[in-house]
């Protein structure tokens, strides 16, 4: 079982495919993944807080997450094209399609994330600035927060589970 994300792009192919396995049920993963109050604690690689968290969960609704930086936040945006509780998100980011699937494997959660490029061109430049890493650095930050107890995280949320930044 992997403990560690893993990093694919066969040759000839647009696609970067990222899996790691999650030691927590889909259903948690999916809300980790989904509700502004649990993404902005694990999404930025560097493990900081996000400044900003913007969530419309909904096909056609729009997602942001701004990195806090002192020289300026870096944002990450897109649109929801679809939604599919608690198995599958799709959406479009700069011009590319993200794919995440939530696999249950008894009390753990494999997650499969697939960013499709134009061109394998497109590709090879995203391996070339890092996308990748960054990306499997935000997933294992997911595994680590992931593992909290969920009492834990409703505390540490305040108690609640709702709120939008």
């Amino acid at each position: 079982m992997a403990t560690e994300t893993t990093i694919r792009a066969e040759p000839g192919t647009r696609n970067i495919v990222l899996t790691r396995i999650i030691g927590a049920p889909r259903d948690q993963v999916y809300e980790a993944w989904t509700q502004p109050e649990h993404v902005t604690r694990w999404w930025d690689p560097a493990g900081k807080p996000l400044a900003a968290c913007v969530i419309d969960l909904r096909p056609g609704g729009a997602f942001q997450f701004v990195n806090d930086r002192p020289e300026g936040g870096e944002s990450f945006a897109g649109v929801y094209r679809e939604l599919s509780p608690p198995e599958r998100i799709v959406f479009n980011s700069n011009g590319l399609i993200g794919t995440v699937v939530f696999i249950e494997d008894g009390t753990q959660t494999r997650l499969v994330v697939s960013i499709e490029c134009k061109s394998e061109a497109e590709r090879d430049q995203l391996l070339k600035i890092g996308v990748a890493v960054g990306t499997a650095r935000t997933l294992d930050n997911l595994a680590g927060y992931a593992l909290w107890d969920p009492r834990q995280l409703s505390e540490a949320l305040g108690g609640s589970r709702r709120e939008t930044r």
